[in-house]
């Protein structure tokens, strides 16, 4: 697995590297909670929401008008009004800054930061690797489409877009991207490093949702699921996340069955295959519980077991990739039972925040049944300690990607693109216009269900956290050399035994 989390982590790292090996030379307690840069808080800063409730509540307007409106008249109306406008913001309160892993931002950005920005060109030439193309434009947006997504991921990722205009209005750059719903990250910065007409600034950026361990041209963003996924009966992440929250309160940890736990489709990838030659026993004779999802059957019988939030009921859960990264990581991780994350090449938005031994316990794919063993057992024979790592990584969903971590994501992400452009971003000939109504309004089933659950009602009523720095070679080299301390560690605990 990458390198993950930044330096604000070190100390709970060291904290379950003396838990993994059973010393006693750190009180736990005692550990101070100002640890870093990001989440853990930095002086001067309220490491909480800003948010006042003597600030009144700014409805976002949504109406779908009567059945012979048409999609683009449902668009009508006033441009959201621009930054100096907004007095819907808490006076006088200083933001948070953003959980660690939004320095990752820079990263994902420094090819064109280095060359000194992005040209139209550029731009242009990640269009036969594209889905669609979008474009905000004094507040609004616009899609051009070059080909079809899997299932509604277009949809969703655009619906999640117009979610947070209507969260931030007037505060969206003016934008220009090409962004791309596919699972197999496509470009590669070596493929452009031996080729002297090729400079920096006119590599094509190119939005997705995942990227790969070697240097891919990809700028971050989260996935569709977070707005629903409705092909699967999976709902949007704020309301599931309460679920499994009130799951995790019913079903308390030392109460759950104590195996290790994954159900989806193993045709997907070789290593989820793979992960079915573990031995799946009874009576203690393997410690994995693996079952296979057929989708078909499940969509046949209205999803009733496949319920994420009831899948909770295990001590331990496995992460393991799809044909790239897998959107289940989020929901494996909200559990409250620590996650065992086999090995994977790919990294999505969020997960460069997770620390090894601290968030979730690291499984070498190469040794993955006899590491799963010893993770369960290690567990169930030191509780404590065990249940200390779900309750890290669970809490990392709670307090730094929910809703508004995300959408704070999503305005740093296109704001620092913004800065980068070398020209001024316009509307494409034949691109269409897109607003929650004409989006919403021109559905109905599940999908219209998600869009209306997953809708923005009210504006921001606090400024968004602060961005910041980027990592130096110093922490990043702090940061690769604690991880891999903690995974060598783990090593000689599984051949000691």
């Amino acid at each position: 697995m990458t390198t993950r989390g930044g330096v604000g982590v070190v100390i709970g790292t060291l904290v379950c590297l003396a838990f993994l090996v059973g010393t006693k030379w750190i009180d736990h307690d005692a550990v101070p909670a100002t640890g870093g840069v990001g989440t853990s808080g930095c002086p001067g800063r309220n490491p909480g929401r800003t948010q006042s409730s003597t600030v009144p509540l700014v409805p976002v307007p949504f109406s779908c008008g009567n059945n012979t409106s048409t999609p683009t008249a449902l668009c009508g109306g006033s441009p959201p009004a621009r930054k100096h406008e907004q007095k819907q913001y808490a006076p006088g309160i200083p933001p948070a800054w953003c959980p660690d892993y939004f320095r990752h931002i820079h990263t994902d950005l420094e090819p064109w930061r280095t060359a000194g920005g992005i040209t139209r060109d550029a731009v242009e030439r990640a269009q036969p690797h594209a889905y669609f193309r979008l474009v905000v434009s004094g507040g609004r947006a616009y899609v051009e489409k070059y080909r079809d997504s899997f299932q509604t991921r277009d949809v969703l990722t655009q619906w999640g877009i117009l979610q947070l205009l209507a969260r931030y209005p007037g505060r969206v750059p003016d934008v220009d991207i090409m962004f791309s719903t596919g699972d197999m990250p496509e470009l590669r910065a070596a493929d452009f490093h031996d080729h002297p007409d090729d400079p920096p600034s006119s590599w094509p950026p190119l939005f997705r949702y995942c990227k790969g361990r070697t240097m891919n041209l990809a700028v971050l963003w989260p996935d569709w699921s977070f707005w629903g996924w409705p092909e699967v009966n999976i709902r949007p992440w704020a309301p599931l996340l309460e679920d499994i929250v009130r799951e995790n309160a019913r079903l308390r940890w030392p109460d759950r069955e104590p195996y290790a736990f994954w159900k989806g489709n193993p045709d997907m990838a070789e290593v989820r295959m793979d992960l079915f030659r573990c031995h799946n026993g009874s009576a203690g004779a393997g410690k994995a519980r693996l079952f296979r999802q057929d989708w078909n059957a499940a969509s046949r019988n209205g999803f009733n077991d496949s319920d994420l939030a009831t899948q909770c009921r295990y001590r331990y859960k496995i992460y393991v990739e799809g044909q790239s990264w897998s959107a289940s990581e989020k929901y494996i991780l909200a559990c409250d039972s620590p996650m065992l994350a086999i090995d994977t090449r790919f990294q999505d938005f969020f997960s460069r925040g997770l620390v090894a031994g601290k968030h979730y316990w690291p499984i070498d794919p190469a040794n993955k049944c006899r590491a799963i063993d010893f993770a369960v057992d290690w567990g169930n024979a030191n509780p404590v300690r065990s249940r200390w790592i779900g309750e890290e990584g669970s809490g990392f969903t709670r307090k730094e990607m929910d809703m508004d971590h995300v959408y704070e994501y999503m305005l740093h992400v296109l704001t620092q693109y913004a800065a980068l452009l070398r020209y001024k971003p316009t509307v494409p000939e034949n691109a269409l216009e897109l607003c929650p109504q004409s989006m919403a309004c021109s559905t109905s089933g599940r999908q219209r269900e998600f869009m209306m659950e997953s809708r923005e009602r009210y504006v921001a009523r606090y400024e968004p956290c602060t961005l910041p720095p980027p990592f130096t070679s110093q922490e990043a080299s702090h940061m690769a050399a604690t991880e891999q301390d903690v995974r060598s560690r783990l090593v000689n605990m599984i051949e000691a035994t």
